[in-house]
């Protein structure tokens, strides 16, 4: 006999993450499950420097809002709150939530390994931002100094520290040499 596992609501997640015992703890909700986030310094500088590039490069260009660590819900999908080491959202009129998640999917969704992720974990994020409306995606693997790019309809691009990592139709212009968002060996 196989058992289903409950998948957990947001409405339940949200319960869950105010819970005394969880305060001071990350966690997000994907696939219906509670994650428990637990970056490093590797992890943190590699999207500290992304954020930074993208602040610097908007205040130049100011086409929108880079965000980090934001929750993103579509409004049909109780089973879902990713939140995104680093986010943009193209639009300067967009209405700045104060309580609870943001009612759609980022533009461009950055998401940087931490030793809890596993690869695959990684790319059924990718894919359900994509699925969902993200344009861009980024996933950052800092111990192998790599970068997946993911586009509706085109081919995964794999970025080595010898790339530049563009932003194509969603961030035009941006563009960022890969080896600059690694720790130096």
């Amino acid at each position: 006999m196989v058992v289903e596992k409950k998948l957990v609501t947001a409405d339940e997640y949200e319960d869950f993450i105010a819970l005394p015992e969880n305060r001071n703890r990350r966690f997000e909700l994907f696939n219906g499950e509670i994650i428990e986030m637990s970056p490093t310094m590797e992890h943190g500088i590699s999207g500290s420097i992304i954020n930074g590039e993208l602040y610097s490069w908007n205040k130049v260009n100011p086409i929108g809002r880079v965000m980090t660590e934001t929750s993103y819900q579509m409004p049909d999908d109780e089973h879902n709150a990713p939140i995104p080491d680093v986010s943009f959202i193209v639009g300067l009129d967009t209405p700045i939530v104060r309580k609870g998640n943001v009612p759609r999917m980022p533009d461009l969704a950055v998401e940087v390994k931490s030793p809890t992720n596993t690869y695959l974990e990684q790319r059924e994020k990718a894919a359900y931002y994509i699925a969902n409306g993200c344009r861009l995606v980024w996933l950052v693997f800092p111990a192998k100094r790599l970068i997946e790019v993911y586009r509706p309809n085109m081919d995964v691009e794999i970025l080595t520290d010898e790339d530049t990592l563009d932003g194509y139709d969603v961030l035009p212009g941006f563009r960022l040499a890969v080896r600059d968002v690694f720790v130096p060996r």
